[in-house]
């Protein structure tokens, strides 16, 4: 896939990257987002994966050290969206509506480096095909611990997201997990964000009640599998980082192999 027929194919998507939570795992003051990847903000990797996807436009939605955060990706042709309080995952993305240009919007994190493009020019390629409301991305993951698990129907469908401290233990046997990477319809996406209601005692609002909300509509909600845990890890500790360090190098020596 060259640059240029990617950016005709994907002008209509806007990418949504989500970069204003503080990241208190880290154990520095440094916003999460800004830590650095083989010499290059976190952040800026994502902006470079969205630039040779081609897409339409980029919205970061900045919050904690948001000027440190701007200065970075405003050279990067990136638009910024404020979100004054970091209240979850669906609030940052409701933040963006007023920016958002594209008919379609992915949803990415600004912790998680190492999204191939290709990755996700399948997802808007099963995403369009399909005429979905929403689809994401699942990883196969030999060690699920921890992740938000990924029901799916005999025709690979997602039904249902089920975190992993509210799993039962069968549901805890599968292997498919979250990775906070979606496609959505824009109409779809606003329009169920603005019904979500705060899900915890921190009054946080979850991206992933959009996806149950149109899964309970009965609208069609499709999954792409990856198997490359490394492209979708976020970086949440020092020892994330030290493991995306390894595999970062690990691809690059590949690549030029």
């Amino acid at each position: 896939m060259n640059a240029a027929d990617s950016r005709v194919k994907h002008h209509h998507v806007t990418a949504v990257i989500l970069a204003a939570g503080k990241g208190t795992r880290m154990g520095s003051d440094k916003a999460k987002v800004l830590h650095e990847l083989a010499g290059r903000a976190l952040v800026a990797h994502v902006l470079d994966t969205c630039k040779r996807l081609g897409v339409g436009q980029s919205a970061v939605v900045v919050g904690w050290q948001r000027e440190a955060v701007e200065a970075v990706v405003k050279p990067l042709g990136a638009e910024c969206v404020l979100q004054d309080k970091q209240l979850g995952t669906g609030h940052a993305v409701l933040c963006a509506e007023p920016a958002v240009r594209g008919d379609t919007v992915i949803v990415l994190c600004g912790d998680c480096p190492m999204t191939p493009p290709e990755l996700l020019n399948e997802l808007l390629k099963k995403h369009t095909a399909a005429k979905a409301a929403c689809t994401g991305v699942a990883a196969r993951m030999a060690d699920p611990s921890g992740y938000g698990r990924m029901l799916t129907d005999a025709k690979g469908r997602l039904v249902r997201i089920v975190e992993h401290k509210d799993a039962t233990p069968e549901q805890r046997a599968i292997t498919l997990i979250n990775s906070g990477i979606y496609a959505f319809d824009r109409a779809h996406l606003f329009r169920c964000l603005k019904l979500v209601k705060p899900a915890n005692a921190q009054g946080e609002y979850y991206l992933t009640d959009v996806v149950a909300m149109l899964v309970n509509e009965g609208r069609p909600v499709e999954l792409v599998v990856t198997d490359d845990v490394a492209s979708v890890l976020g970086v949440n500790t020092p020892a994330d980082l030290a493991q995306a360090e390894q595999l970062y190098a690990r691809r690059m020596a590949a690549n030029q192999a």
